[in-house]
């Protein structure tokens, strides 16, 4: 008798919870995060963009970077970096984009990223063959004596790179990858994941920044 009792009284106890379980207000769903809408990043493009990278990302200055087809996940990385944050210095040193990008909020710059990302990029072109050339060697097989790696091996054979990882640099301007390489070694430019820019610039001689950006601008 006892033990009929106890085990009404528990299966009296597990009504009753799982009553008062299905009378508790279910827990609010997770909003998910809004997705970049690239039609809005092409309004703000036309506005403050276009005289600097053309309404479509395809720069015709070399000192402007083509950023038709970039990574969208690297796009919005520099459009962050150029940006102080809670008044603290910008991690990418640039009063130009300085200016442009402090007005704009979190997601105007994802829309921004999206919309050039979704842009086809007219390629520049290599000039000088020879030092192409010796920017191919530099390109697939890096300096063993002087400790430059091989920049296929973060940007690809092709130099198309590896989404959210390392940008493509293939078809970029000459000029403008040289001055990057220039920043890079110097230290005015420090947002390069784990300084590993920085490391491989230092090791570099003008010459060989000149041929791997010579040889970058022509691939495709």
């Amino acid at each position: 008798m006892k033990r009929f009792l106890v085990l009404a009284a528990g299966a009296a106890l597990i009504a009753a919870g799982s009553a008062l379980a299905a009378d508790a207000p279910a827990a609010p769903a997770k909003k998910e995060a809004p997705k970049a809408d690239p039609s809005k990043g092409q309004a703000i493009a036309n506005q403050v963009c276009v005289a600097c990278h053309s309404s479509d990302g395809n720069s015709v200055a070399p000192a402007n970077p083509k950023i038709a087809g970039q990574f969208s996940e690297y796009l919005h990385k520099q459009l962050v970096n150029f940006k102080a944050q809670e008044g603290k210095k910008a991690e990418r040193d640039n009063p130009v984009m300085a200016s442009i990008v402090a007005p704009l909020s979190p997601d105007d710059l994802k829309n921004l990223a999206a919309f050039y990302s979704t842009q086809k990029l007219k390629p520049a072109a290599a000039k000088d063959k020879t030092l192409a050339s010796a920017g191919q060697k530099l390109w697939r097989g890096g300096n063993a004596a002087t400790g430059v790696p091989a920049c296929a091996g973060c940007h690809g054979p092709d130099g198309s790179g590896i989404p959210a990882q390392y940008p493509r640099i293939a078809g970029q301007f000459s000029e403008y990858i040289e001055a990057q390489l220039k920043l890079f070694q110097g230290g005015q430019r420090a947002n390069d994941q784990n300084g590993m820019m920085r490391g491989v610039a230092a090791r570099m001689t003008e010459k060989e920044m000149k041929a791997v950006a010579e040889y970058a601008a022509g691939l495709r």
